[in-house]
């Protein structure tokens, strides 16, 4: 935690808030996986930051004005670590994209105050999942106001690129992205890593026989007086 000097007065903005980043696992893994998957889409891209659970501070001056999104996007912003998101020190540039996860313990109250304060400090597009109901909503920006999606099924997120593929039922959603390829958690990107290393040491060993086969037959040759070409 860094403190800013403004004046005669030290103006302290925390890095924490205090509260849990999640209130169960279902919820803990769709923000990992969310979050994770939009550092994989923009990995080579050095002027789009994502983070996950940091504090924004959109006002100079006043820290009791900030939210932590469970994931933003930032484009136009350098990759980097950072304690929070202030925006006087971002070039004035805002997150444009910003996830919530939706979990039991939320709020009507609370997710319209966070509604309000993406609408009033230029978030452009708003998405929010509900991993236990299934649902997912976005908006998108008009002028002033964030207005609701109508439709997210195959719906493709203009400043990501990411497409949208609700399922049936609860804990079912797919995210591609531009290459076709899924958001994965944690474990399904450990479980194809594995399949894949798998795969590479059959191939090995299949290769390794194949030339062991060779050779034998190269030597049954000159046994037989046989020069092979």
């Amino acid at each position: 935690m860094r403190p800013i000097t403004a004046g005669p007065k030290t103006i302290v903005y925390p890095d924490s808030d205090g509260k849990p980043m999640a209130e169960n696992t279902l919820q803990y893994r769709w923000i990992v996986t969310i979050k994770g998957g939009l550092e994989v889409t923009f990995l080579h891209d050095p002027n789009v930051f994502v983070a996950g659970d940091l504090l924004w501070y959109p006002v100079e001056g006043n820290p009791k004005i900030r939210m932590a999104p469970d994931a933003l996007v930032a484009f136009g912003r350098p990759k980097g670590e950072r304690g929070s998101y202030r925006l006087w020190e971002e070039d004035g540039i805002p997150p444009q994209v910003v996830f919530e996860v939706l979990s039991p313990g939320n709020r009507a109250g609370e997710m319209a105050r966070k509604f309000q304060f993406y609408q009033r400090y230029g978030v452009e597009e708003y998405y929010i999942y509900d991993p236990d109901r299934g649902t997912l909503r976005g908006w998108l920006r008009h002028g002033q106001v964030l207005e609701e999606i109508p439709q997210m099924a195959g719906f493709v997120s203009p400043r990501l690129g990411i497409r949208f593929e609700p399922g049936e039922g609860p804990d079912n959603l797919a995210i591609y992205r531009p290459d076709g390829s899924r958001f994965q958690s944690f474990e399904e990107t450990a479980e194809q890593a594995e399949a894949e290393h798998r795969r590479a040491e059959t191939e090995r060993r299949n290769a390794e026989s194949e030339r062991d086969r060779a050779e034998r037959y190269l030597a049954k040759l000159r046994e037989l007086g046989i020069e092979p070409d």
